[in-house]
């Protein structure tokens, strides 16, 4: 025969029911704290690796900028280069195109107040005129902005605003679509030959005078 519940059971079973939660409550709370511990641990080496990856992201980007710096040093002197050769050409070159050069001048800027430009090298003949953009390597870019120079070159230099002018690219290398690029927009293509430059435009060639 069952015996009676009694308040004590009840009271023994509330005990052991409320021992039990407590028990489940600390694990929890353990549970909790673990977690707590591994995500600050996470964050702090989230935080280290971020830290790390700046580092290497400003070396890196330190890197670039040293990169780009001597790459333009090397290029601003391929060009120097580049004109140093095609000035004492030019009267060569164009007297031969029935420009009969007398004067020319190396990097030519525009006076303050007009539109700013620089010319690399400049050949005046007359009341003709030659302006020259000198390059290590030749890009389609380049020939877009020596034409758009040529456009402007008449309110950055007034005083051959009675000129006509004509255009040329030089380069050390000039590849054959960007040759035949500058050829198309009426420029004339100064490349090397042996010691020196000479012109590859051939008979065909219409120049543009701007």
């Amino acid at each position: 025969m069952t015996s009676p519940v009694t308040i004590e059971d009840i009271y023994e079973l509330f005990r052991i029911s409320r021992q039990e939660a407590d028990r489940r409550a600390a694990e929890a709370d353990h549970r909790a704290a673990e977690a707590d511990r591994r995500t600050a641990e996470a964050d702090k080496l989230a935080d280290h690796r971020a830290a790390e990856a700046d580092k290497r992201m400003q070396k890196l980007e330190r890197t670039v900028e040293n990169t780009n710096r001597a790459v333009n040093g090397l290029t601003t002197r391929w060009g120097r280069f580049v004109e140093e050769l095609v000035r004492p050409a030019v009267v060569r070159l164009f007297r031969a195109k029935g420009i009969n050069v007398t004067r020319t001048f190396l990097r030519m800027r525009s006076e303050p107040g007009n539109v700013p430009m620089e010319i690399d090298v400049f050949g005046v003949n007359g009341m003709n005129a030659i302006a020259v953009e000198c390059k290590s390597r030749l890009s389609s870019d380049d020939v877009d902005e020596i034409c758009e120079r040529l456009g402007n070159l008449k309110q950055a230099f007034p005083e051959y605003g009675s000129y006509r002018i004509f255009g040329a690219v030089a380069g050390i290398e000039v590849d054959d679509n960007v040759g035949r690029y500058a050829y198309q927009k009426g420029l004339y293509v100064i490349k090397p030959s042996g010691e020196t430059v000479e012109i590859v435009n051939d008979e065909k060639f219409q120049a543009i005078a701007w």
